[in-house]
């Protein structure tokens, strides 16, 4: 019987550590609470470049990667970049906030208000040239909690690519720059194809594909910090100018598909206005392969925290566009029929992109019509790897970790800052010869065209009113052709009334006509006259007379670095006073200095004005040349 009692308590024993190890076991196999995050970011990609989007007709471009990554996850058919253009995509979606609050809607800016030629009717607002460094990143957020940050390829989120701040000044642990295989070709687009010499810094690989830096630099950023955490973006420079094709077979591939004969001119430019640049399709198809070869390490790589599964197993993967499809000036890049225009419009060519996300619980091959945004990036992300965000940070997008998860067909399941059902998407792109800005509520998309008045040439409704989808999303005119504003006036004004209060609840800015103009506008004659300029102190004012318009508000122009390489102005506001004047205290470290006067009609005087916008322009001087001096009378 003792005997008994010894083997039975040394099975308990036994038993007890073997459900122990099982524990141990069960335990080093749980997932990682903190999963990987890989944002790959193509650039001007369109939506109907990408094969799983086809519409209509079927596009030439061979795109296998990206298809197979829809399969294993969710594809948005109804996503939208933050902005028409690059810059402010890019600093919009790694801030979280929309490029109307950021003050940073277009490329470049960082320069004071002023047409594009001198007799232009219109001119857009002063705009920023960079995004903030007070600007709290998605890097940044991440970092806070454990991540090591990584980016690879294309910025622009400086006034240059090269001028300050740079990736690490928003939060990357490591960057990588540089344009990879999109780098261009010299002397020119048919000479210095890559080849399978070792020392061709673009050798072909086993594919034949050309070496790529960017992807094989975000490929080692992954496997240097695997051990970790990792937030990695991916932002190539594909399939951005110059359109080219580093793959003599993939050229002569896409020739052959779109039926042309291979070029011998290296200035031939097809003007087709369809998907037929081979050049292009090439480009297309070389984004797809890099896409593959990120995809191929995390599916085929350890993962060092997880023993016994591979990294894609807790990785979520985005892929999108920072805007639409370029179609191209002077030459054909591509079309993104049915949708009108393209890059740098606020249509629905300029601003609809692919949108494929993948990841741990996220269904798999689901096709949804539920909007989304690049601005929903930054709170999806945070819910994904449970990182609080910033204190104070006012984020303008949605998390969409829940429609992911659950029901990815239930726009429901998506809300805005407010607990409400996010049904409404705004783009403001107050720039170019079409300044504009636009909302969509559910269906229904109103865009309103700036500044069209009696003298305005080409003049454009100033409502158009569309209705993209009908009920249960049934297609109805994604194509922007039945314009429903003298229908339909009391919506079209109810949607222009909700735009402007919403952009108003950004502070955004907006375009101005130019006094000094050649057509004959209302009320142009009746703008202010400047009249002198003083300086007492560090306080400066500019005195003004008003001809029949009132001066409503007032800017104080101020750059740190006149005269320099990359010279960069910032606005302030000026305090407009009774006696007609301006006043406006100089920050420390100005060099120079000019005042911007807005009337009731739109129209703006600036002081001391610029002479030569053509000489700018080209960058044969600066505005600092014509501006005050602020290092004067120190």
């Amino acid at each position: 019987m003792k005997t008994k009692m010894i083997i039975l308590k040394l099975s308990l024993c036994l038993g007890a550590l073997l459900t122990s190890a099982g524990h141990l076991k069960a335990d080093s196999s749980t997932r990682p609470e903190k999963p990987n995050v890989v944002l790959m970011y193509a650039d001007d990609l369109g939506w109907q470049d990408v094969k799983c989007y086809d519409v209509d007709e079927s596009s030439p471009f061979e795109t296998p990667n990206i298809d197979a990554l829809a399969k294993r996850g969710v594809l948005f058919r109804q996503a939208y970049s933050p902005a028409p253009t690059c810059a402010p995509s890019r600093c919009a979606m790694i801030s979280g906030k929309h490029p109307a609050r950021l003050q940073k809607t277009h490329v470049l800016g960082g320069q004071p208000a002023t047409p594009n030629r001198p007799t232009d009717p219109l001119m857009a607002p002063w705009y920023s040239g960079r995004l903030g460094v007070d600007e709290t990143t998605l890097a940044e957020a991440l970092r806070s909690n454990g991540y090591r940050t990584g980016h690879s390829g294309k910025w622009h989120i400086a006034i240059n690519h090269n001028a300050y701040p740079q990736p690490k000044d928003h939060g990357f642990d490591v960057t990588f720059n540089g344009r990879g295989a999109n780098t261009k070709m010299k002397p020119n687009r048919l000479a210095g194809f890559a080849t399978e010499d070792l020392k061709d810094p673009y050798r072909l690989d086993e594919s034949g594909f050309p070496r790529d830096e960017v992807t094989n630099n975000a490929i080692q950023f992954m496997e240097e910090s695997k051990a970790q955490p990792f937030f990695l973006y991916y932002a190539t420079w594909l399939v951005h100018y110059p359109i080219q094709s580093r793959s003599k077979a993939l050229l002569e591939k896409y020739c052959e598909k779109m039926g042309m004969d291979f070029p011998t001119d290296p200035g031939y430019l097809p003007k087709n206005g369809e998907q037929k640049n081979p050049y292009y399709g090439a480009m297309v198809e070389m984004l797809d392969a890099y896409v593959g070869h990120l995809l191929d390490y995390l599916e085929t790589t350890d993962d060092p925290r997880w023993p016994g599964h591979k990294l894609i197993e807790n990785t979520y993967v985005i892929f999108s566009s920072d805007n639409g499809g370029c179609e191209g000036s002077g030459e054909t890049y591509t079309s993104n029929v049915p949708l009108d225009k393209g890059k740098s419009s606020a249509k629905e060519g300029g601003t609809r992109v692919p949108l494929i996300i993948t990841g741990p619980g996220i269904q798999s091959g689901v096709d949804s019509d539920v909007l989304a945004n690049g601005l929903d990036f930054y709170p999806t992300i945070l819910s994904w790897t449970n990182t609080e965000n910033q204190a104070g940070v006012e984020l303008d997008g949605s998390d969409l970790s829940t429609l992911l998860s659950t029901n990815s067909e239930d726009s429901d399941l998506v809300k805005d800052s407010s607990g409400a059902v996010r049904n409404t998407m705004i783009h403001h792109f107050p720039h170019g010869n079409t300044p504009q800005s636009t909302i969509r509520i559910g269906g229904y998309k109103l865009i309103y065209n700036y500044g069209q008045v009696d003298g305005v040439p080409n003049r454009l409704p100033e409502l158009e009113l569309y209705r993209l989808y009908g009920d249960g999303n049934a297609r109805v005119d994604i194509e922007e052709a039945n314009n429903l504003a003298m229908t339909m006036p009391e919506k079209a004004q109810a949607m222009k009334q909700q735009l402007l209060q919403e952009l108003d609840a950004m502070d955004a800015s907006w375009s101005y006509f130019n006094p000094h103009t050649k057509y004959p506008l209302p009320n142009k004659d009746k703008v202010c006259t400047p009249l002198k300029a003083q300086r007492k102190g560090e306080t400066v004012s500019l005195s003004f007379k008003e001809n029949g318009s009132k001066v409503v508000q007032g800017y104080f122009m101020v750059t740190l670095n006149g005269g320099e390489n990359y010279e960069e102005w910032f606005r302030y506001k000026a305090v407009v006073n009774e006696d007609g004047s301006l006043t406006a205290e100089l920050p420390v470290g100005a060099t120079h200095y000019l005042f911007n006067l807005i009337d009731e009609h739109g129209f703006m005087v600036s002081y001391p004005q610029v002479d030569d916008m053509g000489m700018v322009k080209k960058k044969k001087v600066k505005f600092s040349s014509y501006a005050l001096n602020a290092l004067e009378g120190k």
